[in-house]
């Protein structure tokens, strides 16, 4: 079981090591790449990091290739340095290997290789066009975020390098593509690139011959199903490092090539093998710069719903995803405020207190936060009906501000948009949820955020030991199962990597429901103070 503090004994973990026991997962989050090493016990030997931000260039948000490659060999630099520091050791191989990365976007490369156009992240809300047709044509939902919403979309808009296209992919797909030179996807992150087919766990072939017969498409010289890449199930070979992969991961040359390497995965498919939620009927909330609740479904959804991702497993199993681009990022920056004014009040407090400090103030907070209301919209917002986002706080004079009912209202609305798309699944859907599992760094304060959220989703909310380890540590668990694929993926977990976890439930209390719900309802109602915002305030200063 993974523990961030080594249990083992630093001989132990450098016999792990030496002997190529490990398994390595990178994963490239919104405003972090960090990398994490583990052993055969799915322990954690030893960690590194690089921080980044994306950016918005001519109206859509961005991150180039050069701090791609910057951020990925600074982070195993990080590792690297931290596996010498610990265990006297140089890191010249691992086990297995994994890389994931945010979901989704668009990264289109000519015959030679050539990036056409700078990446498009998730984040982008430009393509609510394709969305709109491709969801009416498949009778599927196209997300804005997909790949294939972004292609169309730049063919609706008669985009210059649309011919020119000769492969496309996502920030997992094209590292891995860099590192082994293999154009291959891990399922759940090729979900959000086309639709799966649930059966024969490939690209919808139905949905392609829609796809091509339409008349914008069948102009162009290329057919879509050359441009995708080959979607893999977990444990499926996926390649190895290359020599040239080598020196691009590890420039100093220490890092040895002929690692085998897993399906490269997305943020989703990682949080859920990170809370073991890869059975039907199991689920997960995965929160970061953007936050999505998923759940394993046991059938395909009766109705289109575009509140609702039909996404995939890393073992293929159809899933629902409930995504909202917003989540930290409005939070980080008020707390930032109180780090100023504790600084200036010459205070001295570490980031961590900090924040926990001013989340335990919320359970102070009165039920419904006081009549207090928060948006947290940084960029656009497709559960909300927001193309472009602008953050605002607002009350009324009659309204109760206080230091609880402030933090209140800003955990309250952080998690009000992936809500909308929750409610569908479980209400108007009918969908059965056995167990909700909490994932990501607002989890390590104690029963603040598990607790908000059970009120959110009136409903249990588990956290695991696991909680703060992230998707780099379920990358890691991914490129570990590629020594133990005869077992299938959920049985892998339960008897090997979560035998034993450690976890605590909050169960929703009734006062918090009805306060969530209350609050709810005037985030709603207020939605028009953010389209005014949209309205007044310029997107770029």
């Amino acid at each position: 079981m993974a523990n961030a503090d080594n249990k083992q004994t630093g001989s132990e973990a450098a016999h792990a090591i030496a002997s190529g026991r490990t398994s390595l997962g990178i994963e490239f989050g919104s405003t972090r790449i960090k990398a994490v090493l583990i052993d055969e016990h799915y322990q954690t030997l030893a960690s590194g990091d690089f921080g980044w931000e994306n950016h918005l260039v001519d109206g859509l948000w961005t991150y180039p290739l050069s701090e791609v490659w910057q951020g990925l060999r600074s982070a195993y630099a990080a590792l690297a340095a931290d596996v010498q520091e610990r265990y006297d050791l140089p890191l010249t191989s691992v086990g297995s290997m994994g890389f994931s990365a945010m979901m989704h976007g668009y990264l289109p490369f000519d015959s030679k290789g050539d990036l056409l156009v700078p990446f498009r992240t998730w984040r982008n809300t430009n393509t609510h066009e394709a969305h709109e047709e491709l969801s009416e044509l498949f009778q599927f939902n196209i997300p804005e975020r997909w790949s294939i919403a972004h292609l169309y979309q730049a063919i609706l808009n008669k985009e210059a390098h649309v011919p020119q296209v000769a492969f496309f992919t996502t920030l997992a797909g094209y590292v891995h593509w860099k590192l082994t030179g293999r154009k291959v996807l891990g399922i759940g992150d090729a979900s959000g690139m086309f639709p799966i087919d649930s059966q024969t766990h490939e690209f919808d072939k139905a949905m392609l011959q829609v796809f091509s017969q339409l008349p914008q498409v069948a102009a162009q010289p290329w057919r879509i199903e050359d441009l995708l890449p080959q979607p893999l199930l977990a444990g499926q070979d996926a390649g190895m490092l290359t020599p040239e992969g080598a020196e691009l991961l590890d420039p100093t040359g220490t890092l040895q090539p002929g690692i085998p390497m897993a399906p490269p995965e997305g943020d989703a498919g990682t949080g859920m093998v990170a809370t073991n939620a890869v059975r039907p009927r199991t689920g997960n909330v995965s929160a970061g710069t953007s936050i999505f609740a998923m759940v394993v479904l046991e059938r395909r959804l009766n109705a289109l719903h575009p509140e609702v991702d039909p996404v995939t497993t890393p073992a293929g199993d159809p899933a629902g995803m409930s995504h909202a681009n917003n989540f930290t990022s409005d939070l980080n920056a008020w707390v930032k405020v109180f780090a100023d004014f504790a600084k200036a009040s010459g205070m001295e407090m570490k980031t961590n207190d900090l924040y926990a400090t001013l989340f335990r103030s919320a359970l102070e907070g009165e039920p419904d936060a006081g009549g207090l209301i928060n948006y947290c919209f940084y960029s656009g917002e497709f559960l909300a009906g927001l193309d472009e986002g602008r953050p605002v706080f607002a009350r009324g004079p009659e309204s109760r501000m206080s230091l609880a009912n402030f933090m209140r209202a800003q955990l309250f609305s952080a998690f009000s948009p992936v809500k909308i798309g929750m409610d569908v699944m479980t209400k108007q859907e009918g969908v059965q949820v056995d167990s909700l599992v909490g994932h990501g760094g607002i989890f390590t304060t104690p029963q603040v955020a598990q607790k908000i959220l059970a009120a959110a989703f009136n409903a249990p909310i588990k956290v695991m030991s696991t909680a703060a380890e992230g998707g780099a540590w379920g990358m890691a668990v991914l490129a570990d199962y590629l020594r133990h694929a005869d077992s299938n993926l959920a049985d892998y977990l339960d008897a090997s990597v979560f035998q034993g976890a450690q976890s605590t439930t909050e169960e929703p209390d009734a006062n918090d429901v009805q306060g969530f719900e209350r609050f709810f309802a005037r985030f709603q109602q207020g939605l028009p103070i953010e389209r005014a915002a949209i309205a007044s305030i310029p997107l770029e200063s």
